[in-house]
This record gives structure tokens, C-alpha cells and sequence, in this order.
């Protein structure tokens, strides 16, 4: 087009755009990397039992950095998959493989037991309690009344 109507159509601006959609595919996948590297935290439900209509027993392990303090989540439903206990678990600082025994509270007799996630404090992604409307969280751990 040079040639022929004496102008350059080609500007840097293409170029200009190119490198920072590549800049910016670059940082999202650096990013996608540290973050899939940073989740080492596994855990593992063990063994849960009712105990009382009020009351479930949970065993679980967590295979964790033993400097990282860990918050995991446990809850118990009912057989309508309707929370009937939940509680947020710290876990201090401490050996690489912990494993927990937790007497989780529950409104009603648990039908499922599970540990929705264990994460370090902040990063706690996962649903929160979802009880209905007019039902209180109870109270954890449980106690003897």
C-alpha cells in the first residue's frame, strides 16, 4: 500500500497490542501455576458415627506444610441433605499429618458426615452453613449437658 498511496498502514499499535495480550496470557497462567502449586493441603474423611440424635463422631487426617495453620470445614446433613451441624475447625501450626477427632453437634441425627475443605486461614473457599430459615447454628463441640 506504501508503494501505491504512499502510506504505511501498518502502525505499531498492532504490535504494541499483541505483546500486551501476551504479557497478560503469561501472567494468568504464572498465576494459574503458583496457585495449583500452593494448594498441597489434602484431607481425608476417616470414619464418622452417630452417636446420639444430637451428636456425630468424625476421624479425619490432614496432610498438610506443618507451619501452615489450617482452618477445615466439617459438616453433618440429614437424609434430605439439609444441615443439621457445621463448624470451622483451626488447626495450629504443627506436625505435617494431623489427625482430628471432632464430636460435632447436630440439630437433628446426621445422615452424612463430610469435610468440605481444608484450607489456610483467608482462603477458605466452599459453601458456608446452609441450615433453614428459623434454625440456630448449634453450639460446637458438643457437650455433655
Amino acid at each position: 500500500m506504501q508503494e501505491r498511496y504512499g502510506l504505511n498502514k501498518r502502525g505499531r499499535s498492532g504490535v504494541v497490542i499483541t505483546v500486551i495480550v501476551a504479557v497478560a496470557f503469561l501472567a494468568a497462567v504464572a498465576f494459574a501455576g503458583v496457585m495449583m502449586v500452593r494448594d498441597n493441603i489434602r484431607h481425608e474423611l476417616v470414619v464418622w458415627t452417630v452417636v446420639a440424635p444430637d451428636r456425630a463422631d468424625a476421624t479425619f487426617t490432614v496432610e498438610r506444610d506443618g507451619a501452615d495453620e489450617v482452618v477445615c470445614v466439617l459438616r453433618a446433613q440429614d437424609s434430605k441433605r439439609i444441615d443439621v451441624g457445621y463448624v470451622e475447625i483451626d488447626i495450629p501450626p504443627g506436625d505435617d499429618n494431623v489427625t482430628i477427632d471432632y464430636s460435632l453437634r447436630t440439630v437433628a441425627p446426621a445422615y452424612a458426615v463430610e469435610v468440605l475443605a481444608c484450607e489456610r486461614p483467608g482462603e477458605l473457599r466452599g459453601p458456608g452453613p446452609q441450615f433453614p430459615p428459623g434454625i440456630a447454628i448449634p453450639d460446637q463441640p458438643w457437650t455433655p449437658s
